[in-house]
């Protein structure tokens, strides 16, 4: 069975009547075991922690995107850290740093930033990191408030590591990882999980590609990012949880390995990542 560790069952492009069908999909699905649905900003907050209360196979983060940094004052945070206290509302997230598209400015991007991992260090959540043309920016700041800290992985139980060894958990998602493999391997010394998506199926994404032969499958997560990024062979059209099957299945043949056991300890790491 299969964990989509990152996808928005909450996005606002979806109507009721189709966020309904999406959920009975998967509801019916014989291959979905789970489905995080990540939040972006207040609403989709909102929306993500009401989908974890509703649905048993969704689990919610919530926390606002770099996107919708310019956005946030102390009192929409205020309203994060309520929904934090939902059902299985169990990570903050997707926070962090875009300096591609720069919808919010850089001040902005880093200072709620950081206030969003002082807010998950405070409640004692994982954190769910969006990080575009910004990779040693976020890592320094991630460093700098403690999200790899030796205070904060001893809140967490410890993880299996490569070696069959347990190794501290910092319970911090890099989501959608496309960053180099010599940095995927630096931030799994530090106790993190990467996020792996529909683009490792691309034919030209060498980098990704890389990343998946050099850091152990222990450290990895698997991912739609419903609605976007979808994987081949559906490519150009709206993502679906249930795809992440062809993720996991480029990742095995990357790894060597069959699906199931691709499939089997890429969901045991999400599960113990969302702490259920």
């Amino acid at each position: 069975m299969l964990f989509d560790s990152h996808a928005h069952l909450n996005e606002r492009r979806f109507s009721e009547e189709e966020r309904r069908a999406i959920a009975e999909r998967i509801s019916e699905s014989d291959i979905l075991s789970f489905v995080a649905d990540i939040g972006f900003d207040y609403p989709s907050s909102v929306q993500a922690a009401k989908d974890a209360a509703d649905y048993p196979w969704c689990v919610a983060a919530v926390g606002v995107h770099p996107h919708d940094a310019r956005t946030v004052t102390e009192d929409l945070l205020s309203e994060i850290r309520k929904l934090a206290s939902g059902t299985r509302v169990q990570a903050i997230g997707e926070i962090g740093l875009d300096y591609y598209y720069m919808h919010s400015e850089k001040v902005d991007q880093r200072y709620w930033f950081k206030r969003q991992i002082q807010l998950a260090n405070e409640l004692k959540m994982p954190i769910v990191i969006h990080s575009r043309e910004a990779d040693q920016e976020v890592m320094d700041i991630l460093i700098e408030e403690g999200a790899f800290s030796d205070e904060r992985k001893s809140w967490f139980p410890m993880r299996p590591g490569a070696r069959g060894e347990m190794v501290p958990d910092a319970r911090v998602d890099l989501h959608c990882f496309s960053g180099s493999a010599e940095l995927g391997r630096e931030y799994v010394k530090l106790g993190a999980t990467l996020g792996i998506c529909g683009p490792l199926t691309y034919k030209n994404n060498k980098k990704t590609v890389r990343v998946v032969e050099e850091v152990p499958i222990e450290y990895l997560m698997v991912e739609t990012d419903m609605p976007y990024l979808t994987p081949e062979p559906f490519r150009g059209k709206p993502n679906r949880p249930w795809y992440v099957e062809y993720t996991v299945r480029k990742l095995a043949e990357i790894k060597g390995i069959d699906f199931e056991e691709a499939g089997k300890t890429t969901c045991e790491n999400a599960v113990r990542f969302y702490g259920l």
